[in-house]
C-alpha cells in the first residue's frame, strides 16, 4: 500500500466521519465540544489528506 493511497483511503474516512457528525449530530449537547464544528474541522483535515494523497499520486 502506498503512502499515497493510504493518504486517500484515511482522507476519505475522515471526510466521510466529519460529513456524518455535521449532519446528524445537530441536536447532541455535549458539555466540551459541539458536533457540528468538530465534523466542518474533520471534513476539512480530510480533505486536505485527500488532496495530499492525489498531489502525492500524481508525482509517482
Amino acid at each position: 500500500m502506498t503512502r499515497a493511497f493510504r493518504n486517500l483511503l484515511a482522507g476519505s474516512a475522515t471526510l466521510v466521519a466529519g460529513l456524518g457528525l455535521w449532519l446528524f449530530a445537530g441536536g447532541v449537547d455535549l458539555p466540551v465540544v459541539d458536533p457540528v464544528k468538530t465534523g466542518v474541522v474533520l471534513m476539512c483535515v480530510g480533505g486536505a489528506e485527500v488532496l495530499l494523497g492525489l498531489y502525492r499520486a500524481a508525482r509517482r
